[in-house]
């Protein structure tokens, strides 16, 4: 169950360039306990699996299952249920028992005398994941048992769906263990009632019955129409607010957004189009009509890696033009796999840019982070993971194999590729960890969504043998050398200059300030920053203002040479539209090819300048990962020239283009080749 958008926005992000600590270390554990609470044995055995043998455990998944009975009212019932009054569901978290084991946990806290989690035992959000991951499961593999426990779990999930009435289509998000839903839970989650609005769970919903009715429809044509009538009730749901206004747009800090993205996100929509697409294709016209609408809107939220940050990445949410995460991150995938389905080269473009040169920066940058806001922080999470694996091998498949390989790379996450260094996958039990923090500890506890977002990586590798070889050969993250920060108010300050730290602390309402504090800069003042990367690309971090607030002008020189000069908008956002805030906080590119040695950047104010940070760049960004037979390496050039640059590591390789084609061999008169906008990948 992932934290929803609003508790999410405002946590504060770790704003700097992380440091490579190989600790492991258990958190703390959950203090809940008491009835409902189950153990499971079985020390994390870190193996990779054996050639031959399936990486996908569906073990800890089957764990988390429980019998769940369900009474049929006005409101809620499913399929079969006269006959079958018992349906499927995975509970929410599993803390590890400090044993070996894990004790399933709801959601919330626990009463006593009830036995009632203050929000629940089991959640729509996972119920439908883990729906999905038995269905592709039993679709992979013919297992029959995988088949069964699809169509239980999707039983739960309707269920949980509101069949009549003002909500009717919508889902309630919790459920108790007794099977009495919980439509408003504790603390309050939007929409609330959780079925009076749409939301992600809708979302997730779509996603799971368009698989399902594309699965079954062949095998149980009974239950394949019970699916898409459930598919059509939610589509009847969606009409009356997000469908409904298609073609609409709102206004985000000066920028017009598509006003029809379920709760205003590509996040949400991507899932949903993932369903939608599976829909369309077993032959439903009323999908295929969504997928269209949605695949527009999501499209919408592609951006342009030529100017600069976020490096074509596709924004996950009309709220914040600063903000991306992982919980977004389906979003690659889904664009590839809708517009490989009804031909829209432009969906696959902006697939392929997120996977290419979007991609490339987040390894670069330490893995997964799950959140840019606008800076790399925040933990890392299978959810984060699984959705650039899953970008990158869907763009692989319209573009070029290159992105195969970064798919590789990516996946090495789960076998020690992050910043523990240790491996977060046991294909021998199918646990997956609930995350690695930034300072290398590991959540050792394995609840339902990130138990699922490893085994729907493992599902894709399984299908990729040559992607899997690569990503389990990877044992650690050796180094990396991605976007750097240099916080204002640690550098050079004229007099005039002062250091603010707002009470809210970091968050804006749309993104975090680096280091928590910006430097006011009234006009003619200005501040200086030292930097010493070659070549290197410059980004300006200014918090705008709505208002015109003049400009920050940028001088670099080597000595007291001038190089070249910049200028930035200070204010002049207008108006925030749906935004939380005022303003924006968005890195603007300034420049790049920096000569060698120590160079002087100056930022003067011509205005009114809220600065936060110098944001640098490498011209090429680099990840040096460990593996069975030595080094694997990542090169990403930034800029738009070829270049070429001393190897970190023996190896061989190709250089590809940022659409993952292939421009001939890595090494070149000892050095390693980089194709403008391209990435280099090495293995030794």
């Amino acid at each position: 169950m992932q934290t929803t958008r609003r508790t999410f926005l405002g946590l504060a992000a770790t704003a700097a360039a992380l440091t490579l600590i190989p600790v492991d270390t258990a958190v703390a554990q959950s203090t809940a306990s008491g009835a409902g609470a189950a153990t499971v044995s079985g020390a994390f055995r870190p193996l990779a699996a054996a050639p031959g043998r399936r990486l996908t455990n569906l073990a800890h998944l089957r764990f988390l299952l429980a019998d769940v009975p369900v009474v049929a009212s006005a409101t809620h019932t499913t399929y079969a249920i006269e006959t079958r009054p018992v349906v499927r569901a995975p509970w929410t978290y599993a803390d590890a028992d400090g044993a070996g084991g894990f004790r399933r946990i709801g959601g919330g806290s626990r009463d006593a005398a009830t036995g009632y989690w203050s929000q629940g035992a089991y959640n729509a959000d996972d119920i439908a994941r883990a729906a999905v991951v038995f269905l592709r499961d039993w679709q992979a593999t013919g297992d029959e048992q995988s088949r069964d426990d699809a169509r239980d779990v999707l039983r739960s999930l309707a269920f949980l769906q509101t069949t009549s009435g003002r909500n009717a289509g919508r889902v309630v998000l919790w459920q108790q263990e007794d099977g009495a839903l919980n439509p408003s839970a504790i603390p309050v989650e939007l929409p609330d009632p959780s079925d009076s609005g749409e939301s992600y769970w809708l979302a997730r919903t779509v996603w799971a019955f368009g698989e399902g009715y594309a699965a079954f429809r062949t095998t149980d044509a009974d239950f394949a129409a019970f699916l898409l009538a459930r598919l059509h009730l939610c589509l009847d749901a969606l009409e009356r607010e997000s469908l409904g206004r298609a073609g609409q747009w709102v206004r985000s800090d000066g920028r017009e957004l598509p006003a029809w993205l379920i709760t205003g996100g590509a996040d949400a929509t991507a899932e949903a189009i993932l369903g939608l697409t599976a829909a369309a294709a077993a032959g439903d016209s009323r999908s295929r009509r969504a997928l269209e609408t949605y695949g527009e809107g999501v499209a919408a939220m592609a951006t342009d890696p030529s100017a600069g940050w976020p490096f074509g990445a596709v924004l996950p949410w009309t709220g914040s033009l600063g903000f991306w995460h992982a919980w977004g991150g389906a979003a690659p995938e889904a664009l590839a796999r809708a517009g490989a389905a009804l031909g829209r080269r432009d969906w696959i473009a902006a697939s392929v840019a997120d996977a290419g040169r979007f991609t490339p920066q987040v390894l670069a940058s330490g893995g997964p982070h799950n959140a840019w806001t606008p800076l790399p922080g925040e933990a890392q999470i299978a959810y984060g993971t699984h959705g650039r694996v899953a970008g990158a091998v869907q763009a692989a498949a319209v573009a070029g194999e290159g992105l195969r390989v970064l798919a590789g790379l990516a996946a090495g996450w789960f076998f020690g590729a992050n910043t523990a260094g240790v491996p977060v996958y046991d294909p021998a039990t199918g646990v997956t960890f609930d995350g690695v923090e930034t300072d290398g500890r590991v959540n050792r506890n394995s609840g339902a969504e990130s138990t699922i977002h490893g085994l729907l990586t493992m599902q894709l590798l399984d299908a990729n043998p040559d992607i899997a070889a690569i990503a389990t050969s990877i044992t650690g993250l050796r180094s990396f050398s991605g976007l750097r920060s240099i916080d204002a108010e640690g550098a050079r300050l004229s007099p005039g200059c002062t250091v603010v730290r707002p009470d809210g602390g970091a968050w804006t309402g749309e993104g975090n300030l680096s280091g928590g504090a910006y430097v006011h800069v009234p006009a003619g003042e200005s501040v200086e920053f030292d930097v010493t990367e070659p070549g290197g690309i410059l980004h300006g971090l200014v918090w705008r203002q709505a208002a015109e607030a003049g400009e920050a002008v940028w001088e670099i020189f080597a000595g007291s040479r001038l190089l070249w000069s910049a200028r930035t908008e200070a204010g002049g956002t207008g108006d925030r539209g749906l935004t939380e805030a005022d303003g924006m906080l968005v890195p603007q590119l300034l420049g790049g090819d920096l000569p060698d040695g120590t160079l002087t950047v100056r930022c003067t104010s011509t205005g009114d300048l809220r600065l936060d940070a110098l944001v640098v760049q490498p011209r090429v960004a680099t990840a040096v990962y460990a593996t069975t037979t030595g080094s694997a390496v990542l090169y990403a050039n930034g800029t738009a020239s070829d270049v070429r640059v001393a190897p970190l590591a023996p190896g061989s390789g190709r250089a590809y283009e940022a659409d993952g084609s292939q421009r001939g061999h890595a090494a070149a008169s000892g050095q390693v080749r980089v194709r403008g906008g391209g990435f280099t990948i090495t293995r030794g």
